[in-house]
């Protein structure tokens, strides 16, 4: 009897890593065709305007740990296969450009798209976070064919200039040390350099327009 319930304990084990592995490459494959998808319109965009709109596009697939942290932390006590419905973010890729109204034409230009359903925007442009975080979220479902079948899968485009690419990096190390020594006056100088990166990014887009201009 012992002998057929670690059997069976086993088996489950075994099912349950394939279903893991079998979601990573879900994952991961709906990560690549994204950011060929941004690829491709960067050229489109890029020789429309005459000048490299994205400068980067990078992605990734959140660790088993790193999704289960964030369904605890949610309240959901769930495999991590089932947390496609609750997550929005398992797959993240980031786009990052010059300059601000850049973010806009990639927004647009992926509404119009047909292969791909928009299910959120979050423009933290127009409405930053009380940190200071400014980003233009764009949450879709893409179709891949996996597994014989096509399935629907949520990845989160993140849109930002160069300067709120590297503000959001330091923000994002800092979150990991509040509690430390100077954090209250380091969350403050975090704001206060948002603001700073806000007027850099419209005054370098005025000055930008004036030598299109000459």
């Amino acid at each position: 009897m012992e002998r057929q319930k670690k059997s069976r304990n086993e088996k489950q084990k075994k099912s349950v890593k394939k279903g893991e592995k079998e979601n990573q490459l879900k994952w991961e494959s709906a990560m690549k065709l994204v950011m060929t998808r941004l690829e491709i319109l960067n050229a489109e965009l890029s020789m429309e305007h005459n000048r490299r709109i994205m400068q980067h596009i990078l992605g990734r697939v959140k660790s088993e740990k790193s999704i289960r942290e964030k369904l605890k932390k949610k309240g959901f006590f769930v495999q991590p296969e089932e947390a496609e419905g609750i997550l929005n973010d398992i797959i993240g890729v980031r786009a990052v450009c010059l300059f601000e109204d850049d973010l806009y034409k990639i927004m647009d230009s992926l509404l119009f798209s047909q292969e791909i359903r928009i299910v959120k925007i979050k423009d933290y442009i127009q409405t930053p976070k009380a940190s200071g975080y400014r980003s233009l979220h764009i949450i879709l479902k893409i179709p891949i064919v996996f597994s014989q079948k096509e399935q629907w899968v949520t990845v989160e485009i993140q849109l930002r200039t160069s300067a709120m690419d590297y503000w959001a990096e330091l923000d994002y190390q800092f979150r990991y040390k509040k509690t430390g020594k100077n954090a209250a006056a380091i969350g403050e100088d975090l704001k206060k350099y948002s603001l700073l990166i806000e007027e850099l990014d419209q005054n370098m887009l005025t000055l930008r327009e004036k030598i299109a201009a000459i």
